[in-house]
C-alpha cells in the first residue's frame, strides 16, 4: 500500500540524522536562554501584578538590565507623562532659566542638564550671592563627581541638612535620578522662597526592581514630590500675627510680654534672662537650650555652637532647634532658620508661640 504523500514543506539540506553534535548543543543553549528570559519576565509580571500592586508599572523586566543581587529604583514611565509632573518640571526649568538668565545658561532637560553639577553650581551662587571655590568646567566623570560633591555639600549646608539625610546624593544626581533632582530643586525653591507657584501634591510612582538569580521581583510605591504650601513666596496665608502687626499693635505688645515671661520662666533655671525677642534668639543658642528645658532632655553641646562665630553657625543652631521641636511632636516651623538669624520678629514670635501653646502649663 502506497503511503500518503506528506504536506509540502521547505526543502531540508540534510536529514535529522545528519545534524551535527555542535548544532544540537547550540539549539539546546538557545532554548535554555529563551526559557530563562521567559521565566524572568513571568516572575517580574507576577510581582508587579500581584495583589497589593493594582497598577501595572508596564516596564518590561528585561529593560531593568540588572545584575545578580542588584536592586534599582526606577520611575514608572507613566508618571513622567502625568500632566502635574510635566508642569512641575517646566516650572522648575523656567525658574532656573530666570535665575541664570544673566549668565546665558539655558536649561532644557532637568536630568541631562543638572547631573554634572555645573548648573547647580551656578544656581547656588545666584541664590546665595556667594562664590563657591570649585572648578568651573570638568570633563571627566571623576571630576564631575568631585565637583558635584562640593556643590551638594554647600547646598545641604544652606538647606540645614546637618543631621537629617537629604533625599538626594552625589550618586543619585549624577546617575540622572529624576526623583532625587526634583526633590533637590523643590527644596531650593521652598528655602529661598522663589516667586513661583509649584503644582501641589505631585506624586510619582517608583518601581523597586531586584534580581536574585533568575528571579526578578518588583515592588512599587508612591513618592510625594510636593505638598500643600503656606510658607513660601508663591502662597502666603495670613495668620493671627499678620493681623497683630497690621491692626493691633497694642495687643502685640501684650503677646510679646507673655512670651518673654514664658521663656524666662524656664531659661532662668540656667541663669539666662531674655529681654529682646528679636536679638536674643538670633544665634539659636537660647532656642536649643530652651528645647532641652521644655522637653526634659539634655542637648549635647557638640550638637550646636555655644558661641557661634558667624551667620552659618547661627543658621545651624536654629535649624537644629527646629529639628528638636519636630522630635517632640511639634509641626515643622513655618519660619526659615535664616528668618530668625535675620531678626525677623514675626517669625521669632511664631516659633516661640508654638512652644508656648504646647508647654504653657509646664512648671
Amino acid at each position: 500500500m502506497a503511503s500518503r504523500p506528506k504536506s509540502p514543506g521547505p526543502p531540508s539540506a540534510r536529514s535529522d540524522k545528519e545534524e551535527s553534535f555542535w548544532d544540537k548543543i547550540g539549539t539546546l543553549g538557545r532554548k535554555k536562554r529563551i526559557k530563562e528570559v521567559q521565566e524572568v519576565q513571568a516572575e517580574g509580571r507576577y510581582a508587579i501584578d500581584s495583589p497589593g500592586n493594582p497598577n501595572n508599572p508596564e516596564i518590561p523586566p528585561e529593560d531593568y538590565a540588572l545584575r545578580d543581587n542588584e536592586q534599582r529604583a526606577i520611575i514608572q514611565p507613566q508618571s513622567l507623562a502625568d500632566p502635574q509632573v510635566q508642569e512641575l518640571q517646566q516650572v522648575l526649568i523656567d525658574w532656573i532659566n530666570d535665575e541664570l538668565a544673566n549668565q546665558r545658561i539655558i536649561v532644557k532637560n532637568i536630568e541631562e542638564d543638572l547631573y554634572d553639577g555645573q548648573v547647580l553650581h551656578k544656581l547656588w551662587e545666584s541664590l546665595t550671592g556667594r562664590k563657591l571655590d570649585v572648578l568651573e568646567v570638568t570633563q571627566s566623570e571623576e571630576g564631575q563627581r568631585e565637583k558635584l560633591a562640593i556643590v551638594l555639600n554647600a547646598v545641604n549646608h544652606v538647606l540645614g541638612f546637618h543631621h537629617k539625610i537629604p533625599k538626594w546624593s552625589v550618586e543619585s544626581v549624577h546617575s540622572k535620578n529624576m526623583v532625587a533632582i526634583l526633590h533637590l530643586l523643590v527644596a531650593l525653591v521652598r528655602h529661598f522662597r522663589a516667586p513661583i507657584r509649584l503644582p501641589e501634591n505631585v506624586f510619582v510612582t517608583i518601581v523597586i526592581a531586584q534580581k536574585n538569580g533568575q528571579v526578578l521581583s518588583a515592588q512599587k510605591y508612591q513618592e510625594q514630590i510636593t505638598s500643600q504650601y503656606d510658607d513660601v513666596g508663591m502662597r502666603c496665608e495670613r495668620d493671627a500675627f499678620d493681623t497683630l502687626f497690621d491692626c493691633a499693635p497694642e495687643k502685640l505688645a501684650v503677646v510679646k510680654k507673655s512670651l518673654v515671661t514664658f521663656v524666662n520662666k524656664h531659661l532662668n533655671k540656667l541663669n539666662i534672662e531674655v529681654a529682646n525677642l528679636s536679638t536674643d534668639f538670633k544665634d539659636g543658642v537660647y532656642l536649643c537650650l530652651l528645647m532641652g528645658l521644655l522637653g526634659g532632655f539634655f542637648v549635647p553641646l557638640y550638637d550646636f555652637h555655644l558661641t557661634p562665630r558667624d551667620s552659618d553657625q547661627m543658621v545651624h543652631n536654629v535649624a537644629f532647634s527646629f529639628e528638636l521641636m519636630q522630635d517632640v511632636g511639634l509641626p515643622q516651623p513655618k519660619a526659615r532658620p535664616e528668618d530668625i538669624v535675620n531678626m525677623d520678629l514675626k517669625s521669632t514670635l511664631r516659633v516661640l508661640y508654638n512652644l508656648f501653646t504646647k508647654y504653657r502649663n509646664l512648671s
